[in-house]
């Protein structure tokens, strides 16, 4: 093997890279919370969470946390100027009000259809699917970050989800520790991959078939070390 695969730090530098100028996201429990570290400069993105804030910032430095300041994850959070605090039911009337820009989430799997499971993988999981089915079809766009196979190696990207569905069909993109693949008329279209894993190598990691239309581009990332 002559690659190897991205770090979450990296995969979650690389979704922020996308986010646009000015738009109102939430990031899920997990991967996703590391988005907000790597908010590319010059851009405005107001972060919410659903637990009641919106416009919070990087987690503090170790040692400098204060515990009244959480994320949905029970992640220490900082506010940004302007941030603002508000009862859990006003959050979630925010979400399926079709307020939000942009959700990015974990996955278990994500199916080419861009159907969703992420909460229970058989009898382990959350005890319920919590705000997640809010979010995947509350916000206008919805992506995914996740490692790409299992710790077992099989993969995350599967013709249909064999756990509990999230959502249905509310995928558009999906952000792994070896590419960039979007949800197009359900089918898995390959947008980037890592620059030393072959097309064969990944297609072989992937539980459903990758498509190329034009120019696969390089993903790329910094070390973040």
């Amino acid at each position: 093997m002559t690659w190897e695969k991205l770090r979450n730090p990296q995969i979650a530098w690389r979704a922020a890279q996308d986010i646009q100028d000015n738009a109102y996201v939430n990031l899920g429990i997990g991967i996703p919370e590391l988005i907000a570290k790597f908010q590319p400069e010059g851009r405005h993105i107001t972060y919410h969470t659903e637990n009641g804030v919106l416009g919070f910032g990087a987690a503090p430095a170790e040692g400098e946390e204060d515990w009244d300041l959480i994320n949905a994850g029970k992640k220490a959070i900082t506010l940004s100027a302007g941030a603002s605090f508000f009862h859990h039911a006003d959050s979630f009337a925010m979400v399926r009000g079709g307020h939000l820009d942009l959700a990015v989430l974990g996955a278990y799997q994500v199916a080419q259809n861009g159907d969703l499971a992420n909460w229970r993988v058989g009898s382990k999981g959350v005890p319920a699917v919590g705000g997640a089915m809010d979010l995947v079809h509350g916000a206008k766009q919805v992506a995914v970050i996740t490692d790409h196979t299992t710790k077992d190696g099989k993969p995350k990207l599967v013709e249909k989800c064999t756990f509990p569905l999230t959502g249905v069909g509310c995928i558009t993109r999906v952000y792994t520790s070896l590419a960039v693949v979007d949800i197009d008329n359900g089918r898995f279209l390959l947008r980037e991959k890592l620059p030393k894993l072959s097309f064969d190598e990944l297609q072989s990691l992937t539980g459903a078939t990758l498509h190329i239309n034009g120019d696969v581009a390089d993903l790329t990332v910094p070390d973040l070390s």
